[in-house]
This record gives C-alpha cells, structure tokens and sequence, in this order.
C-alpha cells in the first residue's frame, strides 16, 4: 500500500481478543485511517445536511424529483458497469450477519449471494465485528469451520459453487467508538468497508470474483458520490483496477426513492443494482412525515407490499434498474420455517407469494432470511427466469411513478389496532434486550427480525402517541405487562435497560432518528473493557 504517512493513526480503544491480531494489523489500521482523514470531513457534512433535509421537510418543503438533475434522468445513453464475475445471477440471496455458523450455512445454503450484514443483523459489540472480519477472512481463505459445544461441526461443502459473498457495512449515521483517530471515534461504515477491503479485495480479485459490497440507508445521490469516491481511493492505494468494486445501494429511505436513476449515476462503474428494503422503507416514510396526519399508518401487518405507495416505489425501482442495465432485488423474506407441519406449510405459501409477486414484477431476485427458504425463492424465479441469469431487458416502459404515487399514504392510512399497538410494544422490547446482549437478528413469533423492525415498532408507537389514536396510559400499562412478560421468559434480559432505552426512543416528545446510536453508547458501559 502506497501511502503517505498519517499524522494520526488510528488507536486501539479495546483490549485484545482471540485472534484480533490478524485484523487490526498497523497496515489495515493505517488503511483505514487514511480513510478517515480523506473522507471523514465529507461525511459529517452529509449527516449536517440529513437534519437541514428532516427540518426542510417537516417545515412544509416538497419532496420531489430533483429538477437540478432532470439531464440525468433524460439521457437515455448511459448505463452501469455489467455484471461482474459472481453477480450476474442473483435470483436468490441469504441474508444474515457474519457469525461462523451463519456464514458456513448461507454458503451451503443454495443461494446465489450471501449478504454478511455488519449492520442491521449485527449488534456492534467489538467482539462481533472483529470476529465478523475473521469469518470473513476464514471464509476467504477455505479455512472456515466450527464445532459447537454440543458437538455439530459446521463447514463449507467442498462444491466449488458457493454463495458470492457482498458485504454490507454499517450506515453513515453510526460511530465506532473502540476506534479513534485524530481525537475522535473513526466512522463504522468505514472500518467495516476498510477492514474487510484491506484483507480480503485482493484475495477475492485472485479467486476470480471481487469485493463486493451493499450500501445501507443512503438518502440522496451526494452519499452515492462519496462512496464512489471511497471505493475509487481505495482501489488505488491497494493497487486494485478501478472498478473492480461493486456495490449495491438498498433503497430504504423515502428521499432515496426520489433519486434513484441518479444513486446509480454516481456509482455507475461500481454499481450492481439496487434493492428494496421494505421495513427500513417503512421506518423512514415515519421519521420523515410522521408529524402529518395523512401519513398515519396502521398496524405493520396491514402495510403491505400491494399498498399503493409501496407498489409505486417497488415498480419505480424495477424501471429504474432495467432502464440502466443494473439488477433489481427484492425485498427479504423473514419468514422462519417452523417444525409445526401447518405453520411451515403456511409460512411458505406466504413466502410463495410474495416471491411470486417480485418476480413478476420483474425483480432479478430476492432476499431470504433463512436457509430453510432457499429452494421456495428459487423455485419460483426459475418459473419466470428459466435458463436466463435475469430479467434486465425486462424495460417496463409501461412503469410512470410520479411523486404523488411515491407518497400516496393517505390511500391505507388509519388507526392501530388494541393487538397493533401491543405487538409493536412486545417485539420492540425483545429486540432490544437481544440487541443490548450482543445478537442483532433474533427469531420472534416465527420471524426472523433484525434492527429494522425495531426501529418501525417503536416509530409507530411514537406517531401514534402524537397523533392521540392511542393513549399514554395505556402504552404504559402495556410496558409493564410486556416487560413482566419478557423478565420470566428470558431471566437474563436487563429489565430496567430496556425499558429506558424503549422509553428514550419511543415515547419522548422529539423522536431520535435512530435507536442503534443511542443503544450503542449505554452498551459500551455493559461490554466495557480495559483500554490499551
């Protein structure tokens, strides 16, 4: 690696742990200091700009298309980087965070892509995301396996066909704290692209694939452009071939929607398409309009993806993707299949025909949540794939979204129902306790949830309580009761945590933006360790 040297270099603010060494080697931690350096500054200026946006738009402002990029949306010449090696058939992908036994059962899985998730899936204990570059690294290298401590080993299948693994980074928004440069904690999304991009770009160019990646809850096309700018100095310190990344942008914020076509012109020769990402879709739609009145919506069951305004967004991006050359995936399947014959039958058919949807709609793909439902997402994009790797040709001209479309709410809007209000309050309180132990997916009442469905359980808490459809009494009667609930079932679970974190992000007047900053700091204080 050719760089100038660091004025600051990124320290350790952790002990060590089980093979820690093989990461957080003074060359990868100099990589991604030079990160830092070269593009922290930019990346505080957006996360500025996110609030100016949040306030202009709770003032009253439109959301539409931009006019100032209206070229880029006419200019029908241009397109994205092709497929490259690994990523030209995704008809389905497996999503889980990068624990040993997750890694080892995606990869076996039958699915064409695994997305190890350093970010909703994963709850950032240091441990976690250490241990989750080591997978990686160990996955890498065909050293992968794992004996647990009743004995079932776990390993990849000696098949040459695994799973291409993307990884996805956590978001812009979030910090890690066990690292600091030049005074301050170096930003998560970057030490988990930097780390894995330092150890493991190389070898996968060697394997014949690439570092490939998906980028999380970016808002506008100015956080496309840094990390397209990201992804150009890194290749050029590491000596890589520019282009050789390939990214995949979840659109998974309201505003995002609106910017589409022009996300996939700033990374356009990095870029392998986009993704809907339905709940976080969701939970943005509500941190941004939530004060309004025609964006009050009911129970989560009842939003779903034939609503209105999410059918504009997922058809929206189909033709956006087609029209660019770059591959559309769908939304995740959470569904875990249980050992009750008529619940798994029944969790199937619900997986069936949401696949089914996506697939005629013209999605290239899907996401599934468990290996368990691999061969039901396969089965039914083979059905309108066949032989072809895709459906880009698949224009759909017949596809016009427009804004009123896009934000077209009022159309399903209405109360919560008394078993709304309380599944909200239930999976809410579980996720947290999980989370605050160190898991960020966790199966509850046959699903398999990550950080997401939190945050759109306590968001729809908050903008019922501010539109009075609910009483405070009776969310806090609700508590009690869940909380109790909670404590017998699971001993362990840090009652008086939970409840205060539940209470900071859910029920104060101002709704934080995310419950993951938050709950990570009072976390630190639960898995503290000596610093060196």
């Amino acid at each position: 690696m050719s760089t100038t040297a660091l004025t600051h270099r990124v320290r350790v603010l952790a002990a060590p742990g089980d093979r820690h060494d093989e990461i957080l080697t003074p060359a990868a931690l100099d990589f991604v200091g030079h990160l830092a350096a070269a593009f922290g500054g930019r990346r505080r200026d957006l996360m500025k700009e996110r609030r100016r946006q949040l306030l202009r738009l709770a003032g009253g402002s439109p959301l539409d298309f931009p006019v100032a990029t209206s070229a880029v949306r006419a200019d029908p010449s241009w397109r994205v980087a092709p497929a490259a090696p690994g990523l030209t058939d995704r008809r389905v992908e497996i999503t889980g965070p990068p624990d040993r036994r997750m890694a080892v059962n995606a990869l076996n899985s039958g699915a064409t892509v695994w997305m190890a998730d350093f970010e909703d899936a994963t709850a950032p204990i240091w441990d976690n995301i250490v241990g989750g570059q080591l997978t990686l690294l160990d996955a890498i290298e065909r050293r992968l396996d794992l004996t647990t401590d009743d004995g079932k080993e776990y390993r990849p299948a000696g098949r040459d066909r695994l799973a291409t693994l993307v990884v996805r980074p956590r978001g812009w928004h979030l910090d890690e704290e066990h690292l600091e440069f030049d005074g301050g904690p170096v930003p998560a999304a970057l030490v988990d692209f930097g780390l894995y991009f330092f150890h493991c770009a190389q070898r996968q160019v060697d394997a014949g694939y690439g570092p490939y990646f998906y980028l999380p809850k970016l808002e506008n096309r100015y956080e496309a452009r840094l990390w397209n700018d990201i992804f150009v100095t890194a290749q050029e310190l590491l000596g890589i071939p520019r282009g050789t990344v390939r990214a995949t942008v979840l659109i998974e914020t309201i505003t995002a929607a609106f910017e589409m076509e022009e996300i996939l012109y700033e990374l356009r020769e990095h870029s392998a398409g986009l993704n809907a990402g339905r709940w976080d879709y969701l939970f943005s739609l509500i941190k941004t309009f939530g004060h309004r009145t025609d964006f009050l919506l009911p129970d989560r069951a009842k939003v779903t993806m034939t609503a209105p305004f999410m059918r504009a967004y997922t058809e929206l991006l189909v033709r956006t993707c087609h029209k660019r050359g770059a591959h559309a995936i769908g939304g995740t399947a959470a569904q875990v299949p249980g050992r009750d014959p008529a619940a798994h039958e029944s969790a199937l058919a619900k997986v069936r025909l949401d696949k089914e949807r996506e697939a005629e709609d013209g999605f290239d793909g899907s996401w599934v949540a468990h290996p368990g439902l691999v061969p039901v997402c396969r089965e039914v994009f083979d059905g309108v794939l066949g032989e072809r790797p895709h459906q880009i040709d698949r224009t759909r001209d017949d596809v016009d979204v427009t804004a009123v479309d896009l934000l077209s709410v009022r159309r399903i809007s209405g109360p919560p129902t008394a078993e709304g209000v309380r599944t909200n309050i239930t999976v809410a309180l579980r996720y947290f306790a999980a989370w605050l132990r160190g898991q960020g997916a966790v199966a509850l009442d046959g699903l398999m949830e990550d950080a997401a469905t939190a945050e759109i359980a306590r968001v729809q808490i908050w903008q019922w309580l501010r539109h009075r459809v609910i009483e405070r009494e009776t969310v806090g009667l609700l508590l009690d009761d869940e909380l109790a609930t909670l404590g017998a079932e699971y001993p362990w679970a840090p009652l008086d945590e939970v409840r205060a974190l539940f209470e900071r992000t859910a029920l104060q007047a101002e709704l934080p933006l995310f419950f993951t900053p938050d709950a990570y700091t009072r976390n630190l204080v639960r898995h503290a360790e000596p610093r060196s």
